[in-house]
């Protein structure tokens, strides 16, 4: 869509020039369709028209999400069974599954990668409701890859001076939304759920390396599995927690609407402080979808224009390749331990049906996406029937 936009009708940029943003931001963490849409506005206005295009390209999804949390907030509040929406959670997870297998074929491509793979895969199922197993995992793959030159020989690098000083406002906005967050944690702030979301999703937007996919499993171990782990309820007994059935059902519903998935951001943030009304409700989805967006934003424009003195340093592709793997391994452990959450998670007593439908839901999902051409709004849609059926 983008090269029959923006080059062949439009010509704003150059068949060269959109690929070149497109593989700078796949290095990047954050949204990468988002982050090259940014780049086109950047390149034809600055960072004006930059910002204004990531401003027009997230306002329709978020708006949309931000609405789907008031809805199902409305739901709840009148006890209102949402059949409807009960298959939608399995789905999400075979999303994630066909993700993970898409991104594979191009990430595993030898036995390092592989070993990083099942490696990461296995410390994120054991480790899921460890706090540092999404950051350890990433830094430690990015480590491992650059122990050999073999693939991406050692090259004499050019000397030329970098400007990092607008790297700064990044690491300082991040550093400032920690304080404020743990301070608030500490001192137990009676309105402190903002300051804690601002820091979680700011942090998510700036470690996500594959997108959407990989956000998905972070916000699940923020919101779902964190909350009741026994060292959490003890430090941190007001941790915003979201029903692992809502949350799985937004991230079914993302897929429906057009748009960034990015924009799951602006649901979660509403649900994490519906229960505050409705006033700190929207301001959780203003929240959730700004901190999101913003570090992606900011990552792309001020690392773009040192770009080409960048690229020049081999040790960012070595890195790179095992950073991609241990995403997928992420992704795979992820997909593991929330299938198991939905399949084995029910109580004693419950008909072994729904997680059998549960588990068929998340293998049809994943053939559907894997072996047809079914877009995925169809799929989501084709869910909400079959929940009227069964």
């Amino acid at each position: 869509m983008m090269l029959k936009t923006f080059v062949q009708q439009r010509h704003d940029v150059s068949e060269k020039e959109l690929l070149e943003y497109s593989a700078f931001c796949q290095m990047l963490p954050g949204a990468s369709s988002t982050q090259t849409l940014t780049l086109i506005g950047y390149k034809r206005g600055g960072i004006p028209l930059a910002l204004l295009t990531l401003i027009i390209w997230m306002t329709p999804a978020c708006l949309i999400m931000t609405a789907f949390s008031f809805l199902l907030d409305y739901f709840h509040d009148r006890a209102i069974n949402i059949t409807a929406f009960k298959y939608v959670q399995p789905m999400a997870v075979g999303f994630i599954a066909f993700s993970c297998y898409r991104i594979s074929r191009f990430s595993i491509t030898n036995t390092i990668t592989r070993i990083i793979m099942v490696a990461a895969a296995i410390a994120t199922f054991v480790l899921f409701r460890s706090p540092w197993i999404f950051p350890g995992v990433i830094v430690a793959a990015g480590i491992v890859t650059n122990f050999s030159n073999k693939r991406f020989p050692d090259q004499e690098i050019v000397s030329k001076k970098i400007k990092w000083g607008n790297i700064l406002i990044f690491l300082g906005v991040f550093a400032i939304a920690a304080l404020l967050s743990e301070t608030a944690r500490t001192n137990d702030w009676k309105n402190r759920g903002p300051y804690n979301l601002f820091e979680n999703f700011y942090r998510f937007g700036s470690m996500v390396f594959g997108g959407g996919d990989v956000l998905m499993p972070m916000m699940y171990d923020q919101y779902v599995e964190r909350p009741d782990v026994p060292r959490v309820q003890k430090t941190n007994k007001n941790a915003l927690k979201i029903p692992a059935a809502d949350l799985l059902t937004g991230f079914g519903v993302v897929r429906a609407i057009p748009g960034p998935v990015f924009s799951i951001g602006a649901f979660t943030g509403g649900m994490a402080l519906r229960e505050k009304g409705n006033d700190w409700q929207l301001l959780g989805c203003f929240i959730g979808a700004i901190a999101l967006f913003a570090p992606s934003a900011l990552l792309v424009l001020f690392f773009f224009p040192v770009w080409n003195n960048l690229k020049r340093f081999v040790v960012i592709y070595r890195s790179l390749e095992g950073i991609n793997a241990g995403v997928v391994g992420i992704m795979l452990g992820a997909t593991f331990y929330i299938t198991k959450n939905i399949t084995l998670g029910y109580p004693p007593g419950t008909s072994f049906v729904l997680p059998l439908l549960n588990a068929a839901i998340i293998i049809a999902t994943f053939c559907l996406l894997s072996f047809t051409k079914i877009r995925a709004p169809f799929i989501v849609l084709g869910c909400i029937l079959l929940s009227f059926i069964f």
